[in-house]
């Protein structure tokens, strides 16, 4: 075993997910940038994608009364169709600049959130539109939370809904996700050999994430929601 991807790989898992499971989605934004220091992007994404589903798993049990089914329901066949795409552009292309563009993109909509008087509302043309943008993130790079947020905030009404609906659709995404890297070659055996020993670490930040959102309070979950899309966003251009 290589230690020193072991141990970026520990950390990377370990910082995203304990994210994911007190806001609901920007594990892989958080993870990402630290395993890009010793890996691959597409041995990055195989990693993410493995406790993607694991986390669902483990989450959507959690959360399942709390989850916006009608709204995962709209963005279902739009976001398969979209990771579809993602994941042959990730293992025929460079996608570089495709990433720089969509952190430009959640820097615009940070700004729009902060400074404009109204949030984006979206009629089910404009659902569908950016459910087929996030799928196509999620397979790319494993990072189109932020696309489904501006989704899922048109629609719940509390702190708990949206985190327990972000949790639902990273459950959709990983179902369709995992499948495809597998058949593409990007996710094998090797990932899932390494994957078994940072099991505890992963657990242990599902732990300490769940503790934190339940004492969390609404404007603070509200500000850091937007600290980072800005931080996701800063990462991705750079």
């Amino acid at each position: 075993m290589n230690t020193e991807i072991f141990l970026i790989l520990s950390i990377g898992i370990f910082v995203g997910f304990y994210v994911q499971t007190v806001i609901g989605f920007a594990g892989s934004l958080m993870a990402l940038p630290i395993l890009l220091f010793k890996m691959e992007l597409p041995d990055a994404i195989a990693y993410i994608s493995i406790f993607y589903m694991l986390s669902s798993i483990f989450l959507i049990a959690k959360e399942w009364r709390n989850i916006d089914r009608k709204i995962i329901i709209q963005l279902a066949i739009p976001s398969i169709l979209g990771i579809i795409v993602g994941i042959a552009v990730l293992t025929f292309a460079k996608p570089i600049l495709l990433k720089r563009g969509l952190g430009v993109f959640i820097l615009l909509y940070v700004a729009y959130a902060l400074i404009g008087k109204k949030k984006i509302k979206l009629n089910k043309i404009g659902v569908t539109s950016f459910g087929i943008m996030a799928g196509f993130f999620s397979g790319i790079f494993s990072t189109g939370g932020p696309l489904y947020v501006i989704c899922v905030e048109n629609t719940v009404k509390n702190i708990k809904a949206f985190r327990a609906t972000m949790i639902g659709i990273s459950g959709l995404i990983s179902i369709t996700r995992v499948p495809g890297l597998a058949v593409s070659g990007i996710l094998n055996f090797d990932h899932l050999k390494m994957a078994i020993f940072i099991v505890p670490i992963f657990l242990f930040a599902q732990f300490l994430g769940k503790r934190t959102f339940m004492n969390i309070e609404e404007k603070v979950f509200n500000k850091s929601l937007m600290l980072l899309l800005c931080f996701s966003g800063i990462i991705m251009i750079f």
